[in-house]
């Protein structure tokens, strides 16, 4: 027979998801952020020869592993509505890729 098996969920799924939307809006924010205020900028330098680019990925990616590990912990032994998920995700990432773009953020500082 054998031990019964927990039922299968798709929380942990919908998580690793949705982090990417909200890894993809930290980068668009870093990059608008670095674009309109100064010290932030110099703040976002991690690495010279890379300048800013270094911080604002580097804490994208870490914006992406927390939001992650959140929706994981809270997801991870329930059902999830996907189709919700995926919507706030795109969403999520536009935001994040409008912020990306030269046009956008080139509004907020020279």
């Amino acid at each position: 027979m054998g031990t019964p098996q927990a039922p299968l969920t798709n929380g942990p799924a919908a998580a690793a998801i949705l982090a990417s939307g909200f890894g993809s809006l930290a980068l668009g924010l870093f990059t608008t952020l670095a674009q309109a205020i100064s010290p932030i900028k110099d703040a976002l330098n991690f690495y010279n020869p890379a300048g800013p680019l270094s911080g604002k990925t580097t804490l994208a990616v870490a914006a992406w592993l927390v939001a992650w590990a959140v929706f994981h912990k809270r997801w991870e032994s329930i059902q999830v509505d996907v189709a919700k998920v995926f919507v706030t995700t795109l969403i999520l990432i536009a935001l994040g890729l409008l912020g990306t773009f030269p046009a956008f953020f080139e509004w907020f500082g020279g």
